[in-house]
């Protein structure tokens, strides 16, 4: 690539499709995440975290499982997770595999308002994220999504 000017950086093919991903990642994650915020009361993030565990199932998960899926450092995490525990949505429970650690889990009202927020966020991904899409696109659109994600998760170092 023969980048030389502002124009031509501005203007490049890759430049440009990497800067629409991201406005649109941006745009689409303030419309759903303002939506979650009003409906249901917690945050984008918290609804990620309940997803995370969720799909995590028991025992649960360690900070640094959840800090890693989500690019916080634990102190981060750690001080998220006092939020939600706060809040009646996760508890910290003994490790089976390791009586020093902990793990975090779903409590009822969590899992209570995983799939309260879902049922809200599967109607506004369909009408945000879905239905400008030609239908025939979706699938593959998703797949490449998933490897994007997977592939970009790999090359981060691991957070402490």
């Amino acid at each position: 690539m023969g980048v030389s000017t502002a124009r031509e950086a501005a203007n490049d093919d890759l430049v440009l499709a990497f800067g629409r991903l991201l406005g649109a990642a941006n745009r689409l994650e303030h419309i759903l995440g303002r939506a979650i915020e009003a409906e249901c009361g917690i945050t984008h993030l918290v609804f990620e975290v309940l997803l995370i565990l969720g799909r995590a199932g028991e025992p649960g998960l360690s900070m640094g499982a959840i800090a890693q899926e989500q690019v916080l450092t634990t102190g981060g995490v750690t001080r998220l997770i006092d939020r939600m525990a706060a809040a009646g949505l996760v508890e910290r429970t003994g490790d089976p595999a390791d009586r020093r650690a902990r793990l975090v889990r779903l409590t009822t009202q969590g899992e209570e308002m995983v799939v309260r927020t879902a049922r809200l966020h599967v109607e506004n991904i369909r009408r945000y994220f879905v239905e400008p899409l030609p239908p025939e696109d979706l699938d593959r659109f998703a797949e490449d999504l998933r490897i994007l994600s997977h592939s970009a998760r790999d090359a981060l170092p691991r957070l402490r």
